[in-house]
């Protein structure tokens, strides 16, 4: 018999996070063995009977991944208690069960985030230690100067810690706004333009245009693809 964390097989099923299934325990959505899930329990999926919100845990599910180019004004979440358009809603409702967004991108920016029902994909894309990057253009108010960008680039305050070192590239600089290619290895909230606003040159048009490997590459904003697996398979080896 092979015990392991319950929040983690639930993870390693495809269904949900590990993070959101450890929250789902705690919570008493989770049953084992007919009984309510107690936090740091172990278990075996071959053997013990596993419930995730009264539903049989898959044993074998075929994992998904989807891109899509976000538009301005949807919200990166499964649901929205004040009944704005979310992720989900812009694929199919048939392929919605299981699926949820791998981070965010927050209401005012666009561009690249994916869909799956893959927990092991989503916790190498979302947790630090990982240090995938990520790369956005960014317009800003103004042209900030070289020392500015220097600071960002090496790391500003936020939070009470300083951000991972970026990398920072002018690609144009029109009249009174600047346009920068911008790729980190975190995501803190709303982190770039929260930095935008402190060093004096606040965003006016954010767009993510690759996770790690995975570029938009011409996908249209409000679309989105099925990744072949080869596309996203080497992120979780």
């Amino acid at each position: 018999m092979s015990l392991n964390r319950l929040q983690k097989i639930i993870s390693e099923s495809g269904l949900l996070s590990r993070r959101k299934a450890d929250l789902l325990i705690k919570q008493g959505r989770v049953e084992l063995n007919g009984r309510r899930a107690i936090p740091g329990e172990k278990a075996d999926p071959l053997f013990d009977h596993i419930l995730v919100d009264g539903r049989d845990l898959p044993k074998k599910l075929n994992h998904k991944v989807f891109l899509l180019n976000k538009p301005y004004g949807v919200i990166s979440s499964c649901q929205d208690n004040h009944g704005r358009k979310t992720i989900l809603s812009l694929i199919p409702s048939h392929l919605r069960p299981g699926m949820h967004p791998v981070g965010r991108l927050d209401f005012e920016s666009r561009g690249a985030i994916l869909l799956t029902n893959n927990g092991k994909l989503t916790l190498k894309l979302t947790h630090p230690k990982y240090s995938h990057t990520k790369t956005y253009l960014v317009w800003v108010m103004g042209q900030p100067s070289q020392s500015i960008l220097d600071n960002w680039r090496r790391g500003i305050l936020l939070d009470g810690k300083i951000t991972m070192p970026a990398r920072i590239e002018v690609l144009e600089r029109i009249n009174q706004k600047t346009l920068l290619k911008v790729i980190l290895k975190e995501g803190r909230n709303r982190q770039i333009r929260r930095i935008a606003d402190y060093i004096g040159h606040p965003v006016q048009d954010l767009q993510r245009t690759s996770i790690s490997n995975i570029n938009l590459n011409g996908l249209q904003e409000g679309k989105w693809r099925e990744l072949k697996r080869e596309e996203w398979i080497s992120i979780i080896d």
